[in-house]
């Protein structure tokens, strides 16, 4: 299986990014992509309810349903952005969405998991995403009316954004070393990042973590082909190299 990683490509943000990822999707999949992982924050902001899904989601999902009814695969990882990704209007159009994923390409095990709460020292961060993210706020996704919950969504990230503000732009490098090493002990050969938007890699012996770049702002994602290499690439699938950001982590 050919598998594009997407990280952080914050769909909605910027005029045009919704026809550049349904270009990108068209394309992988000419390219005999099979699946498609999203490592986190796939919109702006998606919410699980239908109400709250813009034009721009839906033209996106319209790509996916294709994509899967082909024999294609989709699926998410819950990011900060992410809200309610297990209700029946989302959880159908894809095919599996969730905190952490594994899978295994050719002997090698990859890990992929956003990252907004590898840091169990920013509590205030971590108070403010269980709140936005707990049963009462799901219900009131469900019931309210769609302008006033969209935009109680839109004040819980801006906080979780104030609180967290100092360890997105300067990455906390110490806890995703840790957070690294415990899945290498595990038996994880690749740890997949998202959430920071630029690079960061960390190595021990041949196993390897990184940040994966914010196709945001990079229009950047990663092939993992199904003998286990991987490489990065562009918005039309060609190979380059990911060249921006730290490596090593201080």
């Amino acid at each position: 299986m050919k598998r594009l990683i997407i990280a952080d490509p914050h769909v909605g943000t910027r005029d045009g990014d919704t026809e550049a990822m349904v270009a990108l999707l068209e394309h992988a999949e000419r390219d005999g992509v099979n699946e498609i992982l999203y490592l986190g924050d796939t919109f702006q902001y998606l919410i699980g309810m239908s109400k709250f899904w813009t034009t721009g989601i839906e033209k996106v999902l319209e790509t996916w349903d294709g994509f899967r009814s082909r024999g294609g695969t989709v699926r998410l990882i819950e990011g900060n952005r992410d809200f309610f990704l297990d209700e029946e209007d989302l959880a159908c159009r894809i095919d599996e969405s969730a905190l952490t994923l594994e899978f295994l390409a050719g002997g090698v095990t990859f890990r992929l998991v956003h990252g907004d709460k590898v840091n169990q020292r920013d509590w205030q961060y971590l108070f403010w995403s269980r709140l936005s993210k707990c049963l009462p706020a799901r219900l009131w996704a469900r019931w309210l009316p769609r302008r006033l919950a969209i935009a109680i969504v839109r004040t819980m990230e801006a906080r979780l954004a104030r609180t967290n503000r100092k360890f997105r732009y300067k990455k906390p490098a110490k806890a995703l070393r840790e957070e690294a090493l415990t899945a290498f002990r595990r038996g994880v050969d690749v740890q997949l990042f998202g959430h920071f938007h630029t690079l960061w890699t960390f190595a021990e012996e041949t196993k390897i973590a990184m940040v994966v770049p914010a196709w945001l702002e990079t229009r950047q994602a990663l092939i993992v082909e199904e003998t286990g290499r991987w490489h990065g690439v562009d918005e039309n699938l060609q190979p380059v190299e990911f060249t921006e950001g730290e490596v090593g982590g201080g």
